[in-house]
This record gives structure tokens, C-alpha cells and sequence, in this order.
């Protein structure tokens, strides 16, 4: 998986296409990858931004006044312009993303709790079967995040004030549930053959029943 740290990253948006949304009175998002999105949006879609933004109320007494594009975006968002670019930052505006991006996450890595299951049945029911032998949902994310293409959307600040808080993404569902089978597969089959705990014979129902999901017994 490819790391998108919201901490480090610049999104680059065009000029023209972002006035045209702002002034549009439509939903729009901007993706990380600094695309303009108007709704209905694709689930497929991650974004730094959505929703629409509100200009002042004109008055008969005043002058309008034209607002920076930092002003509209909000104390949350950085943002520099560049002739016909816009660049943002958007670490500060994490948790107003994560409502969001949380929908279509695959995992969701933003509490201290963990991460507790996939959203796609096809790797929870790996996930749920791999737990019968001690196989975390923490381990097997770290697997598609080494092996599976996808991104980890995520905010990482390093030093001694560390956070971390991340979404993981997939790209090709069939390949990363063949990475997470075949991790889990192997695992359990030396457990199985090298660990008396879980030797064949002292297996108990779930466990058994885990061992046949995997085609270890």
C-alpha cells in the first residue's frame, strides 16, 4: 500500500476548476489527489474536502468583500495560491474527514481500540477465522499494507508527541483476500504441526472449524 500521510502532503488543485465548484452552490469534494468532485460522489473516491462553501450574506449597506480562498476553506486547511494552482493542506481538517471516508475505508485504524474488522465480507470472514488461532486484524493489516495494493490514508505526526490515525484502502479486493488467505494459511499450518497448543488433536470446534476454512485440515 502506498502511504498518504495528510501531515507531510502538499494537494495540488487546479484554479479554475476550484472557483468553478466554489461557485457553484453544489456539493463538491476535492480527492487527495487534488481532483474536483461534485456529487453524486464514487465510493471509490477519498477525499481532503466535501461539502459546499457558504459566501456571506450580501448587504445593502456594506461593500461585499472578497474573501481569501483560505477564509471560505476554514482555520482547518493551509492553503497557498499559486497563479493557476491551489495548494492545500489538510492534516488539521482530519476529523471533520473521517465521517467522510470512514464508509468506504476497508479498516478503519483511527481509535485506540484497534482495528476490529474489514468492511468487505470476503476478508472479514478471513479475519474472523484467523482470530481462532491468535491471528490479529492489527497483523493482518500489516500484511496488506506491505503486500496489497491500496492506500493508507492517514494523519502521522513522529517525535516524542507520536499519533497515528489511519484508514487502509484496497484496490483489487480478490488479490488482497489471496495475500490474507494464504498468510493465515500458512501461519496455522505451522501452529498446527509446530505448536502442541494447537496441535491437530487438541483443536476445539472453532479452532477445527477455522483450520477447514483455511484447507489446513
Amino acid at each position: 500500500m502506498k502511504i498518504f500521510n495528510l501531515v507531510k502532503e502538499i494537494i495540488v488543485a487546479d484554479r479554475t476548476a476550484l472557483m468553478q465548484a466554489i461557485n457553484s452552490a453544489r456539493t463538491f469534494g476535492i480527492t487527495y489527489q487534488g481532483d474536483i468532485k461534485y456529487a453524486p460522489f464514487k465510493s471509490t473516491d477519498i477525499f481532503i474536502y466535501q461539502g459546499i462553501i457558504e459566501h456571506p450574506a450580501p448587504s445593502a449597506l456594506m461593500t461585499p468583500k472578497l474573501l481569501k480562498l483560505s477564509e471560505l476553506f476554514g482555520i482547518h486547511y493551509q492553503i497557498v495560491e499559486d497563479e493557476d494552482r491551489i495548494l492545500i493542506k489538510a492534516a488539521g481538517a482530519w476529523q471533520e474527514l473521517l465521517p467522510i471516508n470512514t464508509p468506504n475505508a476497508e479498516y478503519d485504524d483511527t481509535t485506540g481500540d484497534g482495528i476490529a474488522e474489514f468492511s468487505h465480507k470476503e476478508l472479514e470472514d478471513i479475519g474472523w477465522h484467523a482470530t481462532e488461532f491468535n491471528i490479529t486484524y492489527r497483523e493482518l493489516s500489516e500484511e496488506l499494507e506491505e503486500h496489497a495494493e491500496g492506500i493508507l490514508f492517514c494523519i502521522e505526526y513522529e517525535g516524542d508527541n507520536y499519533q497515528f490515525s489511519g484508514l487502509g484502502y484496497v484496490y483489487n479486493l480478490e488479490n488482497a483476500g489471496k495475500i490474507l488467505f494464504e498468510y493465515c494459511q500458512q501461519k496455522i499450518n505451522d501452529l498446527i504441526k509446530n505448536d502442541n497448543d494447537f496441535s491437530k488433536d487438541n483443536l476445539n470446534d472453532d479452532e477445527e472449524e477455522a483450520a477447514k476454512f483455511f484447507k489446513v485440515i
